[in-house]
């Protein structure tokens, strides 16, 4: 099916919109920007390397059920300082799917307060994609919520709620306000956004990040979304951050299957201990399909109906204690999902997974070693447990 015309015209008034908020945007840094100079700027090059090791000793080959062995997280940045208010940033980044152009973006820069960004990029949601770097946090695998492949059962949870990091392509505006004692962060984005098929019961990362089938809009429709945080100085005793972020759009080839995204985060960095805490949750359509009966695990309701979306949700809070060259990790996350599933799936209509995590870092000139141990407790699957013992560092 392509729609109806009043769909199309719709989503024409949609793209003659978001082109004119967009040439408003342009229009109004460009104003703020001044001249370039005669010299070219500075420029910056950072990378960050991970090699991590899963081991499950509870399921000996775990392959059927996660990537476990070996795997390296590379991450290769180039900043150019094209002049003062002009800056431009490429990123290549190598895991278990290869290299991948991670950031290709313009910043152009008017003020604190008002930063356009254009390109491909990890737009501003959530407070752990931020460090989602391997040299930047202390365990060797990421957080439930934003998991990319090295959760025990990911086939079955496909994956946590919104992988990180998430790189898609689209233009940004945000900027940071200076305060006594804080600051004030804002970001407003329209993306490509994830990507399913016209018969998808939930997003297919594969295609979503796959070059191979192209790093294009699949409906001709961007998501929109943005993020607030704002970050408080506890008179000189460390800092508190709150924040939230939303997405919203469809993801489908025919713009009919939407999804939303709603999250909230907190840290506090008191020097000598750091907790965060995030909650994510994600609500997305499913096509029913021509014989929903034969398609899904569980009937219609009394009704007759089948319910045509289901709420995936998650959490996780860490703490972290420096000791000199010792950083000592503790972290709780988890991920629940309701509503119906392919009759193929492993999962019941109500699903949940808690993970109960110990590790420790230890820096050794400009390596750290990882070490951790984690309890998956599922409630449709066994208890599982995983090692991981990693080298990570920054250069």
């Amino acid at each position: 099916m392509t729609g109806s015309p009043k769909a199309h015209v719709i989503t024409e008034a949609r793209a003659v919109v978001t082109l004119a908020l967009v040439a408003a945007v342009v229009v109004a840094v460009s104003r703020g920007i001044t001249p370039a100079r005669a010299q070219p700027g500075a420029r910056t090059f950072a990378g960050s390397l991970q090699l991590d090791y899963l081991l499950v000793p509870t399921e000996r080959p775990a392959r059927r059920f996660t990537l476990d062995g070996g795997t390296v997280e590379l991450s290769l940045k180039l900043s150019v300082d094209l002049s003062k208010n002009v800056t431009a940033s490429v990123k290549a980044c190598f895991a278990c799917h290869g290299f991948e152009a991670g950031m290709a973006y313009i910043d152009l820069r008017a003020a604190d307060e008002l930063r356009l960004r254009v390109g491909r990029m990890t737009p501003s949601f959530g407070n752990f994609p931020v460090r989602h770097d391997p040299a930047n946090h202390r365990l060797s695998d990421k957080p439930l919520p934003y998991d990319m492949g090295r959760m025990l059962r990911r086939d079955e949870w496909n994956e946590g709620i919104l992988p990180a990091p998430w790189v898609d392509n689209g233009v940004e505006v945000g900027g940071t306000h200076f305060f006594p004692g804080g600051q004030a962060t804002y970001a407003a984005f329209l993306m490509s956004g994830p990507k399913g098929t016209a018969d998808a019961a939930d997003f297919d990362f594969l295609d979503s990040r796959s070059g191979e089938r192209y790093y294009v809009d699949n409906n001709s429709q961007p998501v929109v979304g943005g993020r607030v945080a704002g970050t408080l100085d506890l008179r000189r005793h460390g800092t508190l951050t709150l924040g939230g972020s939303v997405m919203a759009g469809t993801y489908d080839p025919d713009a009919r299957l939407g999804f939303w995204i709603a999250g909230v985060d907190a840290a506090v960095d008191l020097t000598r201990l750091i907790v965060r805490a995030e909650y994510l949750v994600r609500r997305t359509d499913m096509a029913l399909g021509a014989d929903p009966a034969a398609r899904f695990k569980y009937g219609p309701d009394r009704a007759g109906t089948f319910a045509d979306y289901f709420v995936k949700d998650g959490f996780y809070v860490e703490g972290e204690i420096p000791l000199g060259g010792v950083d000592l990790l503790a972290r709780w996350d988890g991920l629940r999902r309701a509503g119906n599933v392919l009759a193929s799936s492993g999962l019941d209509s109500r699903a949940s997974l808690l993970r109960y995590t110990a590790g420790l870092a230890v820096k050794v000139g400009n390596l750290r070693l990882k070490t951790s141990v984690e309890l998956y407790d599922f409630d449709t699957f066994e208890t599982e447990i995983a090692t991981h013992v990693g080298i990570a560092s920054p250069f």
